[in-house]
Order: C-alpha cells, then sequence, then structure tokens
C-alpha cells in the first residue's frame, strides 16, 4: 500500500509509513533549511551523530529552559531539574549516578521481574496495557508496591503531557498536578530504599558523589518513570506492529524460533518509538559544513539515520538477525540514554507476556492502527 508522504518532518513522526520522505531528505543536502518549520533538518546518520555530540548545540533553547507554559508550575520545577533536558553542571554532576546505577543492573533479574509484572498486570486495552506495563516496571525495580503501580502509571501519563507542545491547558494542569503525586510518593521510597532494588543501587552511587543534590536525584527518579511511559509503551507497541506486518514473525515467535529480544532490538532499529529530537545552537556553530547562528534550531531525525544505508546495511529491510545495530533513536554523546538496556529487557519481558497469553494467535493480532499525535514520537493506538 502506498500513502502520501508527510506534509513534512515533523508529521513524519506519525505517519503511516515515514520511511520513503526520509530517505528523500537523506538523498538531499546533509543539513537541509525548512523555512515554513523554522527548523534546520538532520536527516544523515554521519549528521545526526554529529549534531548529537557537537558542544555548541543544547537540548533546550538557551532562552527558554523551561516551556514558559509550565515555568512556575510544579511540572517546571520538576521539568527544570531532569539532566535529559539540561547541560551544563546540573548533568555533569548528576547523570553519572544515575548512569552507573543502571549499569549495575542484572539485565536477567530485571526481565524476570519486569516478566512478573507483565503476567499480573490488568489493563481495560491494549493500548493502556502497553502504557502501563514498563512504567509499573520500572517502579517494581525501584521498589514500589504492586498497590502503587496503577496510580503512579496513571500520574506518569498525566505529567509527560507538560513535555508535549500539543498538550492544552487542562492537560499541563493535570501534568503539575501528577508531578506534586509522584515527587510526594517518591520522597518516603528514598527514605527507606529496599536493599537490591534500582533506587538503591541509585542511591549508592549518590552517597559516593557529594555534589549530587537531593532534590535534582529525587526530581530525575520520577524521570525515569517519565522517560519510561511513553517511549517504551511505543518500543512495544512498534514490536505488536511488527508480528502483524513481517511475513511469518509472529509464528516464529510463538514457535521460538525468535527471541523477543531480538525483535524489539530491531524494531528500535527499524521503526522507532523516538522518531525525532531537537538540538538548539547556543553559539555560532559549524555543522555538516553549514554555518549556524546562535538561536538557531536543527530537526534531528533519528529514525532517519538508523535507516541510512551507510550506518546499516540492507536498512529497509526487518532483520531479526542483525550482528550489529546503532540504535540512534535512545540517543547519541553526552545526551544518550543511559536506560536503553533497560527499556528493551522491559519491552522483551512484555511482548513474551503478550505472546503467550493476549496475542498468542496470529487472529487476535490487531489489524488496524494510528498514532497517537506527537510530534517526535511514534505509538501505535489499536483501539477503534
Amino acid at each position: 500500500m502506498t500513502h502520501e508522504a508527510p506534509s513534512d518532518a515533523i508529521a513524519a513522526a506519525t505517519h503511516a509509513d515515514p520511511y520513503p520522505f526520509y530517505a528523500q531528505l537523506r538523498a538531499g543536502p546533509p543539513l537541509l533549511r525548512d523555512d515554513r518549520l523554522g527548523l534546520w533538518i538532520a536527516s544523515r546518520a554521519e549528521v545526526v551523530m554529529q549534531v548529537l555530540a557537537h558542544p555548541q548545540l543544547r537540548v533546550r533553547p538557551v532562552a527558554e529552559p523551561v516551556p514558559r507554559a509550565i515555568v512556575g508550575l510544579p511540572a517546571g520545577e520538576l521539568f527544570s531539574q531532569l539532566i535529559r533536558m539540561n547541560d551544563g553542571p546540573l548533568h555533569a554532576m548528576h547523570r553519572p549516578v544515575l548512569q552507573r546505577g543502571l549499569a549495575g543492573l542484572d539485565l536477567r533479574a530485571v526481565h524476570s521481574l519486569a516478566r512478573e509484572v507483565a503476567d499480573e498486570l490488568k489493563a481495560d486495552s491494549l493500548d493502556d496495557w502497553c502504557l502501563a506495563m514498563p512504567v509499573s516496571a520500572v517502579a517494581a525495580l525501584l521498589g514500589f508496591h504492586s498497590a502503587q503501580w496503577p496510580a503512579l502509571a496513571r500520574w506518569t501519563r498525566d505529567f509527560v503531557a507538560c513535555l508535549s507542545p500539543l498538550s492544552s491547558a487542562e492537560q499541563l494542569q493535570g501534568a503539575s498536578q501528577a508531578a506534586h503525586e509522584l515527587l510526594v510518593r517518591f520522597e518516603p521510597l528514598m527514605a527507606s530504599a529496599q536493599p537490591g532494588s534500582l533506587l538503591a543501587g541509585i542511591q549508592e552511587q549518590a552517597a559516593r558523589s557529594p555534589e549530587v543534590q537531593r532534590r535534582v536525584l529525587l526530581c530525575n527518579l520520577v524521570g525515569l518513570l517519565s522517560q519510561t511511559c511513553e517511549g517504551t509503551a511505543g518500543l512495544l507497541g512498534n514490536a505488536i506492529v511488527a508480528l502483524r506486518r513481517e511475513p511469518g514473525l509472529h509464528d516464529a515467535f510463538t514457535q521460538g524460533r525468535v527471541m523477543a529480544q531480538d525483535i524489539v532490538a530491531e524494531v528500535a532499529r527499524h521503526d522507532s518509538s523516538v522518531q525525532n529530537t531537537r538540538r538548539f545552537v547556543a553559539e555560532p556553530a559549524v555543522v555538516a559544513g553549514t554555518a549556524l547562528a546562535a538561536g538557531d534550531a536543527i530537526l534531528v531525525l533519528l529514525a532517519s539515520a538508523q535507516r541510512d544505508e551507510a550506518l546499516h546495511p540492507d536498512p529497509d529491510r526487518f532483520d531479526v538477525s542483525r550482528s550489529e545495530r546503532h540504535l540512534l533513536g535512545f540517543g547519541h554523546g553526552p545526551h544518550a540514554c543511559p536506560g536503553m538496556a533497560l527499556a528493551l529487557a522491559i519491552a522483551a519481558a512484555g511482548l513474551e507476556s503478550l505472546g503467550r497469553r493476549r496475542l498468542a494467535d496470529a487472529a487476535s493480532l490487531p489489524a488496524r492502527w494510528h498514532y497517537r499525535r506527537s510530534v517526535n514520537g511514534r505509538l501505535p493506538q489499536f483501539s477503534a
């Protein structure tokens, strides 16, 4: 089936098939100027990696470190402390703590616990299940009791609304209430972390770094839930799409000839749940031979870069047996996501659970879906 091309590089994120459009962009200039969007566009793998590692480029506009709509609100205060939304000293001091805490996880134990969560979790729809499962798994790893998972998942979904420019005033107010509720729930958990939990591991790393600020750490623990929410739900949802779309994949999976972790890893490359991100020029810079002025913005097409044949041979083919993958959907350079292995393990556990229960029969696979409104995420919605 052919589809009309996306209207622009932002609309591509939720297009039925944006990949031919991305290929056209890669065939053009290394950095393409889109005056209608007011952005430069990076689509090739080499340029995307250069942009993400460039020292003069920032994750937020210098003049607007927190979105204006949430400044002064609880959501804004939480947002301002997230290391993924910051450069400079705050990022440099606190990222290593989370990075080392996450690196200390036993991924087999993570998979086992996440599978238990997935098997236990109840939800009214497949959409709700995909959104709740990753957050519930991270909550369990941190030490929250299962009775708390539904509320944590609901508040996390409400909070992530503040990260989108598409959110209404009502959603932004709800995000602030959710931010407050999440921070309140993390306070007592931090005071009595369970030995062996992810939280205990992060606190152990924080104790070795006297410059770490407790409030910043608290906010970034909430950030573990928010960053997991739609990104990992999208990875899980796009894996379900792959089971429907790729010939023979469902049978190979349910018969044990293809492992869930191999499907999830290839989905993360082939149909990334995070299609793009942005970088902002702090000082005049040259990127890919193009002179950029302070204040310029670059739309970084991560999903396009992963389909670049310079990075992956035969990039449009879904191949679970690839020997090497560069998953730029999790970032690159100083802001590469330290939770990549965690997200892949959780999504694989969720897919296993679905494949043995809800989607065990190929006939039970969703026949139709569309993508939730977003400027950068690719999260299928299966409900009518």
